[in-house]
């Protein structure tokens, strides 16, 4: 007899699910049915075998009884030492033991593959066939299932049959098995009328609850939302969608919460949201389509976090798991960042990534709002210290959260522990959070300078994560702190032949395409290889519109190479059609910073007309506005920035800079100083606005802290050509707080910068005459005497001043 065993290469395979991994609550029940499998088949007790299939469905756990019957009819096709009498009734005893099984409940794609390679290793091909197409239509992604089918398919048109020699016995049990089979894949459809629950918690979320709310309402069968003490239109909005409103007594517990409304939900299957979070237009459909696999008990959705703001294009995308039976053993655990993955059967089969999107918008917003949420999730993280927890995963989160707040220490501390903790645990890499880690502590490594540990923890990462893009780019940035340029540059072009990592490494969005793109020409520009980098940014702007990190440089680049700035800004345009706000202003810097001031207004007035409330635009705008000496304008476009944004200060010294150098009445002036005040700009920048608009300042009455803003304000005026207003603020700069010769040293620098080489010597000569020579005085003059054409005399003050400083 020829019956073929399992072959990688020629035959059916019998897909193994990872069988070493089992950790179940009953797992001493499960492996006190298998682990006398082999032995029993071995001494060919069938009986005794088929007896461990009756106590395996007597087990009291679902997914106990599943695994069992699973591993037991994998055991039957590991008998590759018996005879081939023997082997066919083995063969046999498992295919009937599956159909028993399978009509029971016959949505059970592995156990369908299962018993189609027993069927067809006794030549039953016909019944084999309808085995694996019903396996494929509920699983078509399950491992081999499709080459199983080609291969049966192949056989049939060879014209094989039964094998020679089969035993009478198993002749005789193999003639009703096909009708058995055929109904048993005929019965092998995804189920119709299951419910599903959506279940929420919230508190004051009336700004993004209506939208998370409009999108998925339509695709559930009921909405539970706990409410945890909101004091706006929450309730109100919830039940507006027809939403079941419990109310919950907040006691820093997110884990709680949710269990309350998990435990009030009736649907055959629950999902849970953040008001902040959005299912994508389209995927409607699809979700509820997932309700029928009822061979699974968990899919993973593909979740989007934008993160900075949502025009960036910034975001990382990974598998969460929302969507889960009803059972009651399904419960979350822990104060924040909680979860229940770790409840379900850890049994690959029995959980799908679904490709049903959501995007979470939580992490966009201002900085301020971050670090708050940061410090709440750090507290509440701390007391579940307080109470004893000592985990990998709540390490994880403290560092995560710890480098949220800008604490990059504490968070290496914390990201450290938790890959120590995970070091001897071979289940690491099936733990959603893992990948995270994994890039977090590269990360943290090379944030506190351990840069040669950062690369070792890279390439063991890269060892357990094959295929993780952002550990890479990760790596590439180690090189080029090093200074290593050419290991970086190597390590952003791995990056792009490797793309973004798969969505359930929590990847980020951008590793393995534009972001390795634009950094790479970073480092192209520098290697002169202006070429290649133009076509990487050109690339960015073509396959990556929305990305806002490609306008900039390309831009800064195109200028650098001698395209003018107008022609550079409409290249821009003609490859991103509709930039977002953000990319306009952002291609308004390089065009002020190459003087196409009148350009770069044009770009930031598209800013304010599309979002009126953007305050870096509008300060930006009113420098532009300095620039081409409309005072006025830049007054009152200063002046209509929110006092308290983030930019109030700035806003303040544009306003104070026009009114005084523009001269205006007084009132104009007490405005802008109120203005100041209300933004909170600093004490010595008052002091020196103060001593401008007050003239005839007293010696060393303007604190020294505000040198720097009068020299920019004096090169400012220079630069107007408004000497009357110079001559004011040379005033303020002679009453300073500093020694003479420091502000002669200001005075000289800007009069140098802007070209007025006379006033640049006469400062410095001011310093020999009385002080006597020293070494940045006769660097100073150098460059004088190079401005002027007199190398031979910019030669002998750098002599001199190499001389005074030490160097022979």
């Amino acid at each position: 007899m020829a019956l073929r065993l399992v072959q990688p290469v020629d035959g059916p395979a019998a897909t193994k699910p990872s069988a070493a991994r089992v950790p179940l609550t009953g797992l001493p029940a499960v492996a006190h049915v298998t682990n006398r499998a082999a032995g029993l088949l071995a001494a060919r007790d069938l009986d005794g075998w088929r007896g461990l299939v009756q106590a395996a469905g007597e087990l009291p756990d679902v997914h106990d009884r599943y695994l069992a019957r699973r591993l037991l009819l994998e055991s039957t096709l590991g008998q590759r030492t018996l005879s081939g009498a023997a082997l066919a009734e083995t063969f046999l005893a498992g295919a009937l033991a599956g159909l028993g099984v399978l009509e029971l409940e016959p949505r059970e794609p592995v156990l369908l593959n299962l018993a189609g390679v027993l069927l067809y290793e006794l030549g039953v091909l016909v019944a084999a066939e309808a085995l694996f197409r019903a396996a494929h239509r509920l699983d078509p992604e399950l491992p081999d299932v499709s080459r199983n089918l080609r291969e049966c398919r192949r056989r049939r048109k060879q014209g094989a049959g039964l094998p020679q020699g089969l035993p009478a016995t198993v002749l005789r049990a193999l003639r009703p098995i096909g009708p058995r089979a055929q109904r048993v894949a005929q019965r092998a459809v995804p189920a119709t009328g299951l419910t599903l629950s959506l279940c929420m918690i919230v508190k004051d979320e009336e700004a993004m609850l209506p939208r998370c709310l409009a999108a998925v309402a339509g695709h559930v069968d009921e909405l539970i939302v706990v409410d945890t003490g909101s004091q706006d239109r929450t309730v109100e909005i919830a039940e507006s969608f027809g939403a079941r409103v419990l109310h919950h007594t907040w006691d820093g517990d997110f884990a709680a919460a949710r269990n309350v409304s998990l435990e009030a939900a009736t649907g055959d299957w629950l999902m849970y949201l953040d008001a902040d979070e959005v299912l994508v237009e389209g995927d409607g459909p699809r979700l509820r389509e997932l309700l029928g696999h009822t061979w699974r008990e968990g899919f993973f959705l593909t979740e989007t976090n934008h993160v900075g703001d949502l025009e960036d294009g910034a975001a990382v995308t990974h598998n969460a798991l929302r969507l889960f039976r009803n059972r009651p053993e399904y419960r979350f655990e822990g104060r924040v960042h909680e979860q229940f993955a770790h409840r379900l059967p850890n049994v690959p089969e029995r959980l799908e990534p679904s490709g049903v999107r959501i995007e979470h918008f939580g992490y966009l917003g201002a900085v301020r709002d971050a670090k708050e949420k940061s410090r709440r999730n750090l507290e509440l993280l701390e007391r579940q210290i307080a109470d004893g927890v000592d985990t990998p995963f709540l390490h994880f989160n403290l560092g995560s959260e710890r480098a949220a707040s800008g604490d990059i220490p504490g968070s290496l501390t914390h990201l450290r522990t938790a890959w120590e903790q995970l070091a001897g645990d071979r289940e690491r890499t099936v733990y959603g959070y893992f990948p995270s880690l994994c890039s977090r502590f590269v990360k943290a490594l090379g944030a506190n300078g351990l840069h040669d540990e950062a690369l070792a923890v890279a390439d063991e990462a890269l060892g357990l994560l094959p295929g993780f893009t952002d550990v890479v780019l990760e790596q590439a940035m180690t090189h080029r702190r090093l200074g290593d340029r050419d290991g970086a540059i190597a390590l952003y072009e791995r990056c792009l032949e490797m793309g973004d990592a798969p969505a359930r490494y929590s990847a980020t969005v951008g590793a393995g395409t534009f972001h390795a793109r634009v950094l790479l020409s970073e480092l192209l520009i520098g290697a002169g290889r202006p070429d290649e980098a133009e076509k990487h940014l050109h690339h960015v702007l073509v396959h990556h519109p929305n990305f806002i990190g490609g306008v900039e440089p390309y831009a800064k680049l195109l200028i650098r190479r001698g395209v003018p700035a107008a022609e550079a800004a409409a290249r821009v345009h003609a490859l991103v059609p509709e930039p977002t706000p953000g990319q306009r202003f952002l291609l308004a810097v390089p065009l002020y910073e190459a003087g196409a001031v009148e350009v770069a207004e044009t770009e930031l007035r598209a800013v304010l007309a599309a979002q009126p409330g953007a305050h870096a635009a509008r300060v930006a705008l009113a420098e532009a506005l300095l620039s081409q000496n409309r005072l006025d304008e830049a007054a009152r476009t200063a002046l209509a920035v929110d006092p308290e944004a983030l930019h109030g200060p700035a806003a303040a010294s544009t306003a104070l800079f026009a009114r005084l150098a523009g001269r205006v009445p007084e009132a104009f002036v007490v405005e802008a100083l109120q203005y100041a005040r209300e933004a909170r700009l600093g004490e010595a920048e008052l002091a020196a606005f103060g001593a401008w608009h007050r003239g005839a300042p007293a010696p060393a009455s303007v604190p020294a802290e505000a040198a720097s803003l009068v020299a920019v304000m004096l090169e400012a005026l220079a630069r107007l050509e408004d000497f009357d207003g110079f001559e004011r603020l040379a005033a303020v700069a002679d009453a300073l707080a500093l020694p003479e010769r420091e502000r002669r040293e200001l005075l000289a620098t800007v009069y140098l910068r802007r070209g007025y080489l006379d006033s640049a010597a006469a400062e410095w000569i001011g310093v020999v005459e009385r002080g006597g020579p020293d070494e940045r005085a006769m660097l100073g003059l150098a460059r004088v005497a190079e401005a002027r054409g007199l190398d031979e005399d910019a030669e002998i003050f750098r002599a001199e001043a190499r001389r005074l400083g030490g160097v022979v």
